[in-house]
C-alpha cells in the first residue's frame, strides 16, 4: 500500500510539470521542487531513509538543471512604431 502511494503521488506530481512557468527561476525551482519530490518517493519505495534523502538530493539538482535549461527564451524586437514585443533568440 505504501509503495502505490507513493506512486500515486509521483504521477500527480509528473502531471504538475506541465504547468506553465515563465521565468527561468520560477522553472528553476519547480524543477527542483519536482525532481526532489520524485526522487525522494523512488528512494522511499527501493530502500530507507538513507535512499530517499539521497534520492531527494539527487532529483532536486537534476531538476533544478533541467528547468533552467528548457526555459524559452525570449528576445526583445521593436516594430516600426517603438513598441516592443518577444520574438524567440535565434
Amino acid at each position: 500500500m505504501k509503495k502505490l502511494a507513493l506512486v500515486g503521488a509521483c504521477i500527480s506530481l509528473l502531471a504538475l510539470a506541465g504547468c506553465n512557468t515563465s521565468s527561468s527561476t520560477d522553472r528553476t525551482l519547480v524543477g527542483a521542487g519536482l525532481g526532489a519530490a520524485t526522487g525522494a518517493a523512488i528512494g522511499a519505495a527501493t530502500g530507507d531513509v538513507g535512499s530517499a534523502v539521497a534520492g531527494a538530493a539527487i532529483g532536486g539538482v537534476a531538476g533544478g538543471v533541467v528547468g533552467n535549461v528548457t526555459t524559452p527564451k525570449n528576445c526583445t524586437a521593436y516594430d516600426q512604431y517603438g513598441r516592443p514585443y518577444r520574438v524567440k533568440c535565434p
